[in-house]
């Protein structure tokens, strides 16, 4: 769905309530269609991004596995391979 939206749960350096919220704003820009919204729908947007924030947050809380925390650097280094591989350069 939103290819800016990355995974959040067991990573190592953990997840921070910013980067939950970056998540939460792109979630609500990627549904709403709106990446700056109107002032009359700014009140909403809000909300919303909050709301989806606060989901997400309890949702990672919640979660549990007895995997090991994935490394964020070697993640990201998998993923420019795959773009690399997919796109060329």
């Amino acid at each position: 769905m939103c290819r800016n939206i990355h995974r959040l749960y067991n990573i190592d350096p953990p997840v921070t309530e910013d980067e939950i919220r970056d998540a939460a704003l792109q979630y609500v820009r990627k549904v709403s269609g709106a990446a700056k919204p109107s002032a009359a729908n700014a009140e909403a947007f809000e909300r919303a991004v909050d709301a989806v924030a606060e989901a997400t947050a309890g949702l990672l809380a919640a979660l549990v596995t007895s995997a090991p925390p994935q490394n964020r650097e070697e993640a990201a280094e998998k993923a420019r391979e795959r773009s690399r591989a997919r796109f060329g350069g």
